[in-house]
């Protein structure tokens, strides 16, 4: 390295004013640009869920229409779906962390890098485009089933649009997050020395490139219909409507694993740092994310047991979705076993990796139940799905999302935030999710459908215990981001480069990162990026 390496500003420094960052190159910024964007939407979903409580108080109609209420929770399906919870990890944290984590300076590809974050916004502006252009958002719900989405007067064309724009920016990060993988590690960093966040990345990544065209493609075919008449899907001109799920399916369950994989990764770093203990089993939870990853191409049909599928189709999906537990089952399993007799540091991030934990088993094994083909006879289209779904997306990646928040706040900002108030904000939004979203999962046992304003007076006293936790919620995720937000405008500089004591890659640079991470070649810790060779035992 020569002097002037030596004395790198940080990339905060380096240059300022908002066509630094709009233009910018350096992967750091633009993984902060994802977070500013998707932290917004992430606002607004949240505002629009609260909305939607607030009506299923009472039955009846009491703050909207039948009409509006349906618009309503399309927005915020589209948004939580496609602008917060499949960009999220990867986009942000995994732009910002996987150069530095794998010893490299920025990704493959930063022009491309940019266009990606760019596409983005431009599909975010298609999407909320809908509110005041047209006839109003769509209100077909995120699926854009057909043949309702190719008949409804409202603007689905620009909303299908908008989620196709969303699914290039997803395939470009995949593409050059594989090739930066393969290509700019640092010498001697095989992959069974890789961090196992950039393994989750990795496998992500495959499933981004391979899977999102198909949707891409499919909405695509929605919006042909729409304005040409083709009758891809409409029975009534010889379309298939059945056909439109099958593909709308073999992407968008593949894409539950965009959403989870990464937040899986999160969990994989924060525990042994936390627990001070070499992680017990790496191979098996870094080839365990290859394994969900392909195996997640081939339970699509699940969502489809009751929309006409033959025995024998149904019997395999169903096998084939235990199947894809297994691998989960490896990583949880090992997790626990690496917690065991480790030098326990309770703090913020382990609190939401253990949260991520909690939930994630009971949005897993509700998944078994709907997997289930008898089982899912029953419960299929009612609150059981809405709750088994909140409790994977929300209760596990967006739990990952905060935890890695917490966990790598210092190192991108330097400095720290209040962590009593941060434990106190986790207590509340724990309470609050699960006051929320436990009592969905028994108002579909009892029947109540999905999707619908009003309800019967049997199932009003669990749809007030699900509206008043969702106001706990709002509370612990305002107390949480108004403490992270003070944290960076106000929080206590952070002296040490490395207060967790953690030793992937990431800690051994200044916090902020330099421009170009490192101001000296990384060292590789001897024996794997999770040897804690003076770690305590029980």
């Amino acid at each position: 390295m020569t002097e002037t390496s030596l004395q790198q500003p940080n990339f905060f420094e380096e240059k300022r004013g908002l066509f630094s960052w709009i233009f910018t190159l350096d992967h750091k910024r633009i993984g902060l640009l994802y977070l500013y964007s998707v932290g917004s939407f992430f606002l607004v979903g949240a505002l629009l869920g609260v909305l939607m409580r607030l009506e299923l108080l009472n039955p009846g109609a009491d703050l909207i229409t039948a009409q509006t209420y349906n618009q309503v929770f399309t927005l915020h399906g589209v948004i939580m779906v496609f602008l917060f919870i499949i960009p999220s990890i990867p986009a942000v944290f995994g732009n910002f962390f996987l150069p530095i984590m794998i010893g490299t300076d920025d990704v493959a590809f930063p022009r491309l890098n940019l266009f990606s974050w760019w596409l983005y916004v431009i599909g975010a502006l298609f999407a909320l485009s809908t509110l005041v252009f047209g006839d109003g958002p769509a209100d077909t719900g995120w699926t854009f089933y057909a043949p309702y989405s190719v008949k409804t007067g409202t603007n689905v064309t620009m909303s299908v649009l908008a989620a196709f724009v969303l699914g290039f920016s997803s395939i470009l990060t995949g593409l050059n997050f594989i090739v930066t993988i393969h290509r700019l590690r640092t010498p001697g960093m095989g992959f069974n020395q890789m961090p196992l966040f950039a393994w989750a990345l990795y496998a992500t990544s495959w499933i981004q490139l391979l899977a999102t065209p198909i949707i891409g493609i499919t909405l695509l075919m929605i919006a042909a219909e729409r304005m040409l008449g083709v009758g891809l899907f409409d029975p009534s001109i010889g379309g298939d409507p059945i056909l439109y799920q099958h593909m709308f399916w073999i992407y968008s369950h593949p894409a539950v694993y965009i959403m989870a994989l990464p937040a899986m990764g999160i969990i994989s770093e924060i525990i042994p740092t936390f627990a001070q203990r070499t992680i017990f089993g790496y191979k098996a939870i870094a080839y365990s994310s290859v394994a969900i990853a392909f195996v997640g191409y081939f339970v699509w049909g699940h969502h489809m047991f009751t929309s006409g599928m033959s025995g024998p189709a149904a019997y395999i999906f169903s096998i084939l979705t235990f199947m894809v537990a297994i691998p989960t089952s490896i990583k949880v399993f090992n997790w626990l076993t690496t917690l065991y007799k480790g030098s326990i540091d309770i703090q913020v991030p382990l609190l939401f990796a253990l949260g991520f934990i909690f939930n994630f088993l009971i949005g897993g094994l509700t998944g078994l139940v709907i997997g289930a083909l008898a089982a899912d006879v029953h419960l299929h289209d009612t609150y059981f799905v809405v709750g088994h779904f909140h409790y994977v997306m929300l209760g596990g990646t967006g739990f990952a999302f905060f935890g890695a928040l917490h966990y790598w706040f210092p190192k991108i900002w330097g400095r720290m935030y209040n962590k009593l108030v941060a434990n106190i904000a986790f207590i509340i939004i724990f309470i609050g999710f699960n006051i929320t979203y436990f009592p969905m999962l028994m108002l579909g046992i009892k029947g109540m459908p999905r999707r619908y304003y009003d309800y019967l007076p049997e199932f009003h006293t669990l749809n007030i215990i699900s509206t008043i936790g969702s106001w706990i919620l709002v509370i612990g995720l305002g107390l949480m981001i108004y403490n992270l937000v003070r944290g960076y405008l106000k929080g206590a500089i952070e002296t040490s480069r490395n207060p967790w004591n953690g030793i992937t890659l990431e800690w051994q640079t200044k916090s902020p990162p330099p421009l170009h991470n490192f101001d000296k070649a990384p060292e590789l810790v001897e024996g794997g990026p999770y040897n804690y060779p003076n770690a305590k035992q029980g």
